[in-house]
């Protein structure tokens, strides 16, 4: 007996070009074809941005599956599966009916699955005398065999840009601590940065530069942006490489005693290049001032907390940060770098102690090209720690949560 197979579906919903474009596609399923339902299912969950579809339609289309007793989903045998609402929403973890008709809907349109909608719009089977399925309404997953090859290839693709993405990402870390650490040892060994009157005049400038690529690193960068910024990286490390190659060469070439004593005087961290105004007649205009007894106490806050709060302070520690000393002696080196004089520095550690004017300046190097002046915003918030004026958590926090934001959106 000829039967006419449905092709429109039932009561109030309508008929789309794109409905018919999907049964047309899927009356040239080849019989030889046979594709693992499961597979093609894990493409379809890694294609699903560019398939338009969400991850509870996925779950939908999950338990579809798993109505069909066969693992292969072949071109010549009846692809279509007829639960009830209630079977498919048992398995669809208890999804409500109204949601699952919304899904069913969206991997129709999709193109996923073809409705064959019975007179009643009913799903079931109608059976032989010989107990074989002569006919079945319900959702026919013969797209998923015909596309197989389509969804694949989609998979494939988003996967490949998945993998440069993550490249990318890495290149531009690897990239900011090399210049982080160079720019550092280049203030603490006294590099000189201009080679026959080219070049930037100090090792500030060559910081500022760092950190305004920096800046440009979108919340939620793609690629192609990614590669850039990792490009302009790649040659300002580049050009700080050539500045310290250069300096070791010359250093080589020299073999006069007073020279290498100069070498190793410039090596020691107290010798940091000032980037500010000099300290009164009297102090040595590298040392770092002694801590004074603080208003706040030390260690107030977790390290963890802390390094959760200002991540790029540890670009610039010569061995990571695994204690409150290493965090100290890293940010003696980034105050000199975001041009914090050592009288601001003094003051802002008499009042705050030593660990809490730490922690402002890694605050500070966080927030990057959004304060013009370091020196004179950490003279403003020791202005106000006099005060009695200033708390540190709130600024902690919001920078952590910031960083929570960025996450979640990436």
């Amino acid at each position: 007996m000829n039967t006419h197979t449905p092709t429109t579906p039932f009561g109030r919903r309508s008929l789309r070009l794109a409905h018919v474009a999907t049964q047309v596609v899927a009356s040239s399923r080849p019989p030889e074809k046979v594709v693992h339902k499961w597979k093609i299912f894990h493409a379809i969950c890694t294609a699903r941005p560019r398939l338009g579809v969400s991850e509870r339609s996925l779950s939908v289309l999950n338990a579809l599956l798993t109505f069909h007793p066969e693992t292969a989903l072949t071109g010549e045998g009846d692809l279509v599966v007829f639960p009830s609402n209630h079977q498919l929403s048992l398995r669809a973890h208890g999804m409500p009916a109204s949601t699952l008709r919304r899904h069913l809907a969206v991997l129709v349109d999709a193109g996923l699955l073809i409705r064959r909608d019975s007179p009643n719009g009913k799903r079931y089977a109608r059976k032989g005398q010989g107990g074989e399925i002569e006919l079945a309404f319900g959702f026919d997953l013969s797209p998923l065999v015909v596309c197989s090859e389509k969804f694949e290839k989609m998979a494939a693709e988003i996967e490949a840009e998945a993998r440069a993405l993550k490249l990318a990402r890495e290149r531009v870390t690897l990239c900011r601590r090399d210049i982080a650490k160079m720019i550092a040892t280049g203030i603490e060994e006294g590099v000189p940065t201009r080679r026959e009157g080219r070049g930037p005049a100090d090792w500030q400038e060559v910081h500022q530069a760092f950190r305004s690529i920096v800046a440009t690193i979108p919340r939620t960068a793609t690629r192609a942006e990614l590669e850039a910024i990792a490009d302009e990286l790649s040659q300002l490390a580049d050009d700080i490489l050539s500045l310290l190659e250069n300096h070791v060469k010359a250093a080589n070439m020299s073999a006069s005693e007073s020279h290498t004593e100069r070498h190793l005087q410039n090596s020691k961290p107290d010798s940091l290049v000032d980037l500010e105004p000099s300290l009164p007649e009297g102090k040595a205009a590298g040392a770092e001032p002694k801590p004074q007894p603080s208003r706040f106490a030390e260690g107030s806050y977790p390290l963890g907390m802390v390094l959760s709060a200002c991540p790029d302070i540890i670009d610039y520690a010569k061995g990571g940060i695994s204690n409150w000393r290493d965090f100290l002696a890293t940010a003696a080196i980034v105050r000199s770098m975001l041009g914090i004089s050592p009288s601001a520095w003094e003051e802002a550690q008499t009042v705050m102690g030593e660990t809490q004017a730490a922690i402002v300046v890694g605050c500070i190097l966080q927030r990057g090209d959004a304060i013009r002046s370091a020196g004179g915003y950490l003279r403003g918030l020791t202005r106000k720690a006099e005060a009695g004026e200033f708390s540190l958590g709130p600024i902690l926090m919001a920078q952590i949560n910031s960083r929570l934001q960025e996450k979640r959106t990436a």
